[in-house]
């Protein structure tokens, strides 16, 4: 049995001291003792490590790629989107696996402890299906059980090009399925996590354009009690094609059709009315936020005093993984509130502080994101856990919430010393278990695909 021993923690019930945890073999968290005497491993600030709840991983091998100007006379994220489409058509199985490897070990080194990948790059280039359905899947879960980080995969069902029902573009073609083929996709998604101990399955209709009425109905049925989740009001245009197909915007669609629950996640969510902010708000449904993708693509600011206002659970998530990084996450979705309304500690409570208040929403909509027993350094959950350097500078002298204002608002990543994933200690002294190898290959890879391009 595992035995760490924190200066500080951050519990259930609040800060405290001196605070001893105990990791059973399964990795579950056996007791957490406040007051005890130093003894096992020994950590500063010891916190509950959260899921990265939306992520394509493929994508962080273009970071980079997309910022010049291009032929349209504004770019915009539909530009992006198809420079997205060119870049995945080169992609082999090998590649995926190894850049998805690179971002989960950049997650843990940031302070996850679980990717919840919403992954739709399925086929061969062209749409041709691999002779395993779930080639692809299997590649996420190999490049998990390399890196050692806790995984929800969420097999994407892409349907058609739009509300209208027609067929998919060249570039989407190694996304596309039927809902049968999509049935078949998910056990074979199934059969690929079934060698990873705490690793779970959930659906993804990609969005309403993507997906029709009766699909979506059916993968709601397809695994019931496992996370649901789905693109939703993220650009303008899209509001305006399910507006002219469906006769309501995409958030009253779902109200009245869907009828969604805690059991839903809707990301990104940048453009809702004020009504329908606090209706979706009062399902239970969390927020899937990704704030450093939605600056980078010029998505939109997230209505997020009104959704918390309402007591709306939100998570956050790296998406296109141009940059991962838990801190600025979170600092990102204050900072862009502030900018809107032009007021400052827009999250804070008269009870807790800005910082506590958004990391403590990350840990819970992470949570119900991931359909995973975290969030919390308690009993009975999975022993995902952050160590964070008290050392450092940034952290001097600082106790309570301002330890949190700290890490998020003036701090970094780097301050993140130790991850345990389901009790695998997986980062130590700020470094991946396997860096070294894993950056070696992701190298190699890109160069390979640079030939390619």
């Amino acid at each position: 049995m595992t035995v760490l021993w924190a200066e500080r923690a951050l519990l259930p019930g609040g800060w405290a001291e001196n605070v001893r945890v105990r990791l059973s073999a399964a990795g579950r968290i056996a007791d957490v003792i406040a007051g005890a005497a130093p003894e096992g491993e020994r950590v500063g600030l010891l916190l509950p490590a959260m899921a990265n709840l939306h992520s394509h991983a493929f994508q962080r091998a273009m970071a980079g790629l997309s910022e010049a100007k291009g032929p349209e006379p504004r770019d915009t994220f539909w530009t992006w989107r198809q420079i997205m489409y060119r870049f995945l058509d080169h992609l082999t199985p090998e590649d995926v696996e190894v850049i998805a490897a690179l971002v989960q070990m950049e997650m843990l080194e940031a302070g996850y402890a679980t990717n919840v990948e919403f992954h739709y790059l399925h086929h061969r280039p062209g749409g041709a299906v691999y002779d395993n359905i779930g080639e692809m899947s299997a590649r996420i879960a190999a490049a998990a059980a390399r890196t050692g980080i806790g995984l929800t995969l969420l097999p994407v069902h892409y349907q058609f090009g739009g509300c209208d029902g027609r067929a998919l573009g060249p570039g989407q073609a190694r996304l596309g399925t039927t809902p049968e083929a999509f049935a078949r996709l998910v056990e074979a998604a199934e059969a690929a996590i079934a060698g990873l101990p705490d690793a779970g399955i959930g659906i993804a209709p990609h969005s309403l354009r993507a997906v029709s009425p009766e699909a979506l109905a059916f993968c709601a049925g397809l695994r019931p009690g496992r996370p649901m989740h789905m693109h939703l009001a993220e650009q303008v245009p899209e509001i305006e094609e399910v507006r002219a197909a469906y006769g309501l915007r995409p958030v009253e669609w779902v109200l009245e059709t869907l009828r969604p629950d805690a059991r839903w996640t809707f990301i990104h969510l940048t453009h809702m009315t004020e009504d329908e902010t606090r209706r979706l708000a009062q399902t239970g449904a969390v927020a899937g936020l990704c704030p450093i993708t939605e600056s980078s693509l010029g998505d939109g600011i997230f209505n997020g005093t009104q959704w918390a206002e309402a007591g709306g659970r939100l998570g956050f998530g790296s998406d296109s993984n141009i940059r991962i990084s838990l801190t600025e996450e979170l600092r990102t979705l204050e900072y862009s509130q502030r900018l809107r309304d032009r007021a400052r500690a827009i999250y804070a409570t008269r009870a807790s502080s800005t910082g506590r208040v958004i990391y403590e929403a990350g840990l819970a909509g992470g949570a119900a994101a991931a359909g995973r027993e975290t969030g919390a350094i308690a009993p009975g959950l999975w022993a995902d856990l952050c160590a964070v350097d008290l050392a450092n500078p940034v952290m001097e002298g600082r106790a309570g919430d301002t330890l949190l204002d700290s890490l998020i608002f003036a701090g970094h990543d780097g301050l993140v010393r130790d991850v345990w994933a389901a009790g695998r200690h997986v980062v130590r002294d700020g470094q991946h278990m396997d860096r070294a190898r894993i950056i070696g290959d992701y190298r190699a890879c890109i160069r390979r695909l640079q030939e390619r391009l």
